[in-house]
């Protein structure tokens, strides 16, 4: 019953089979619908086996009309009763639908007369068959007891028990799903599965129920155990049990078989399994789909090979009740992913009925067989591996992206900032990036330094909105590329694209509104202001060595804008100024900040062994040679990142980290190494340190009339820093506060330039906020 309350809230959606696949995904729906076709296969077998015994007990050896019966006789019974079954679904859904109200309406005359003996009568001349002796309250007390024993019909000397008992007894109700398998042959499926399946339900549970309590009142244990055929006799008529009989089990048999049709020609149609099931989805002028009734047919006379109804019917029961836990599960995921498209008419419904029937289904299953339930599981996960290893549609609108979006959207509520400590810091990166094909290296070197934050590439369209000229915004135009780009180089990242009147409005766009909530970006990561010439070198380098199956984002040139790496033109090129002015603008907005440089040299092949394994960090202000306290925001957040970089998997192995402590002559050199061994140990960093005596470079470093530092100490840095950087993997170097006059910006970058010519992958950093803890 809670299974036909799943049904009926999701029944507007088609097949069963497509219900489930629609909801859970094609992986767990196409699995999930093989199953139950060859659950209503077995089920086919069962209730043909099932007309195929009663007919033989009644007219076979012990009856008068027919041969012995024999297995191969029994088999050519079943097949003729098949092929008649086969007949009616062939033509169709209208004959079928006929044929059943007629099957209903022969079984439904013996009902009200099962038993004589229970009705008063005139008879004078009564012949008592066996232990049946009419209403008695005392045999109905006794008869409420368990008493188990082996079933005469089989070779098995084990005793029948509660599950084996509901297996059997639980295959006679397996219907309820019929209606639904062919819901596209309805006129209103939404209004008569719910309807009819819940009337029928109604009606058969009353008749179950009113018989077994008429049968117990008045028929003997011995009896009941020892001829499965007794209503025969003490009926008024002998005839009404065989039409019953005979009604039942057509009628099952005629509705399995045409369900599995449907389910199959369903599962042909999406094209789960490929070329094995294409014959299945052909059909017929009048929609029939008698290619997928043929197989049917075929895999039913398999099942029939089985041969005794009470052997068939463990396997049938263990398939339905997993068909029913699924149906279940679909709809109490709509219900509890609160999804606003999920509006059932249906309104008898609550998720709390669905999980109960998953569970109830889940456990009956294992109850009623520990062998035929896990082989049928096993089953199913692996078809859904052999699903999810194809290629798949991907439009179907799983169950899963709603539930995600329903935790994530409730646990971005429970995330406050105000609740921020720095015990818990971690990097919440925002990449500005222009040409990711050309930037490949870039955006895995910065995906390893994330640390399982948040991860955005950010991408400027300067242009305005121009709705006479632009028939779609190229932002939304663009996002597929952008997010195949993010497939393709295998990395965690969100994508946010804009459009602004130039760069630097788009940039501050992008590091003001990216992420959500609690999760917005504190680091803003751009690659270096190059030359055009450099630019170039890197373009070329790149066409020899970018990424394998990373495609060219933007097919028109007039796409590639920004400073943020190659641009196609020289009117897409910032000025110096401009540039400047956004590291200023990033500083301005509270956030830290990482200038990258030289990516497209990192080779992360190479990475340990014979490769690069050195991670440097150089916390020394080199724009400020005078000052002595090294260990501020921005040397923490260096050692941060270095610490962060090391950790990752493509890193941890091999590298190791290096600081470098550049001191004057005549300092103690034991006691520097001796307080930078002692920092390094409170803030948990493994690494090697390292004295330099830079003398020679100060040396170099006399102020020009305008008080910035000569080209020459610049050079020498430049110079000492490439001495210790043969196997350096990647170095950390201190960025200097940008300037904030307009008149000093060219020159600002051209002395980072001086400082990191020709440096290994280079990351220049600025910090603002503290991201060390000494206490955990």
């Amino acid at each position: 019953m809670l299974t036909i309350l799943s049904i009926s809230a999701i029944s507007s959606n088609g097949e069963i089979q497509v219900m489930i696949s629609r909801t859970l995904g094609p992986e767990f729906g196409g699995a999930m619908g093989l199953l139950f076709f060859i659950a209503n296969i077995f089920s086919c077998g069962l209730y043909v086996s099932g007309f195929t015994e009663a007919f033989l007990d009644n007219f076979g050896s012990t009856g008068q009309w027919l041969p012995d019966g024999s297995a191969y006789w029994r088999y050519l019974y079943s097949f003729v009763v098949l092929t008649v079954c086969l007949g009616i679904c062939l033509v169709g859904g209208s004959l079928f639908a006929r044929t059943s109200a007629f099957i209903l309406l022969q079984g439904r005359v013996p009902i009200p007369h099962p038993n004589k003996y229970v009705y008063p009568g005139n008879d004078t001349n009564s012949t008592v068959y066996y232990n049946f002796t009419g209403p008695n309250l005392a045999m109905f007390l006794e008869n409420s007891k368990s008493h188990y024993s082996p079933d005469y019909t089989i070779d098995d000397p084990s005793s029948m028990s509660f599950a084996r008992v509901f297996a059997i007894l639980f295959s006679s109700v397996t219907g309820i799903m019929n209606g639904a398998n062919m819901s596209g042959e309805l006129r209103k499926p939404s209004e008569s599965i719910p309807r009819g399946t819940l009337l029928a339900t109604l009606f058969t549970f009353l008749c179950y129920i009113l018989l077994g309590l008429t049968i117990a009142a008045s028929c003997q244990y011995e009896l009941l155990i020892n001829n499965y055929s007794f209503l025969i006799p003490i009926n008024y008529w002998s005839g009404f049990v065989v039409i019953g009989l005979s009604a039942a089990t057509l009628s099952a048999a005629l509705g399995n078989l045409i369900g599995a049709s449907r389910i199959l020609h369903a599962l042909a149609k999406d094209g789960l399994f490929g070329l094995p099931l294409k014959p299945a989805a052909v059909t017929v002028a009048g929609g029939n789909p008698i290619p997928a009734v043929a197989i049917s047919f075929c895999l039913v006379m398999l099942v029939l090979l089985i041969g005794s109804l009470n052997l068939i019917a463990p396997i049938v029961t263990c398939f339905f009740l997993l068909a029913y836990a699924s149906t279940n599960l679909a709809c109490a995921a709509l219900d509890l992913a609160s999804a606003p498209n999920f509006r059932p008419k249906f309104k008898l419904f609550h998720w709390s009925a669905s999980l109960t029937g998953l569970f109830g289904s889940l456990v009956m299953g294992f109850l009623v067989s520990y062998i035929y339930t896990p082989i049928s599981i096993m089953i199913m996960l692996g078809l859904m591996i052999v699903l999810h290893l194809r290629s798949l549609p991907d439009n179907w609108g799983s169950i899963s992206q709603a539930l995600i979006f329903h935790q994530v959207r409730k646990y971005m509520l429970m995330l406050d900032p105000r609740k921020y400590h720095v015990k818990y810091w971690r990097p919440q990166i925002i990449l500005l990036i222009s040409h990711p094909r050309q930037n490949a290296q870039m955006i895995k070197f910065v995906n390893d330094l994330k640390k399982g934050g948040l991860y955005v590439l950010g991408h400027v369209f300067p242009s305005v909105l121009n709705l006479e000229q632009m028939v779609i915004d190229p932002s939304e135009e663009a996002m597929p590329e952008w997010l195949s780009i993010v497939d393709e180089l295998k990395v965690k990242a969100f994508v946010e694209l804009t459009l602004a009147p130039d760069v630097r409005a788009g940039a501050q766009q992008l590091i003001r509104i990216s992420g959500l909530g609690g999760m917005k970006p504190n680091t803003v990561c751009l690659g270096f202001y190059e030359s055009a010439a450099v630019r170039e070198a890197a373009r070329l380098a790149d066409q020899q060595s970018h990424e394998p199956g990373v495609i060219n984002l933007s097919a028109s040139p007039s796409q590639h804008h920004g400073w943020f790496s190659t641009p196609s033109s020289t009117r897409d090129v910032a000025t110096p100024s401009d540039y400047t002015r956004l590291l200023g603008d990033v500083l301005q907005m509270g956030k830290e900040l990482l200038v990258l440089r030289h990516m497209h040299a990192l080779d992360s092949n190479g990475l340990g062994g014979r490769g690069k394994r050195q991670i440097d960090v150089w916390p020394v202000n080199f724009f400020q040679p005078g000052l002595k306290g090294y260990i501020d925001t921005t040397c923490l957040l260096q050692l941060q990142f270095a610490c962060i970089l090391n950790s990752s998997r493509r890193w941890r192995r091999d590298c190791r980290i290096r600081v470098f402590l550049c001191v004057d002559a005549g300092s103690n050199l034991d006691e520097l190494t001796k307080q930078l061994d002692l920092l390094l140990g409170d803030l948990r960093i493994q690494a090697q340190t390292h004295i330099l005596d830079w003398q020679h470079v100060v040396g170099e470093a006399n102020p020009m009339s305008d008080g910035a530092i000569s080209s020459a100490y610049l050079t020498a840095a430049n110079q000492c820093i490439r001495l210790q950087s043969p196997e350096t993997a990647a170095a950390f170097l201190y960025l200097p506060r940008p300037p904030s006059d307009p008149r000093m910006h060219a020159q600002y970058l051209e002395q980072i330039d001086i400082l990191t010519k020709d440096l290994p992958p280079t990351v220049l950093v600025h910090g603002l906020h503290k991201v060390f803890s000494r206490n955990l």
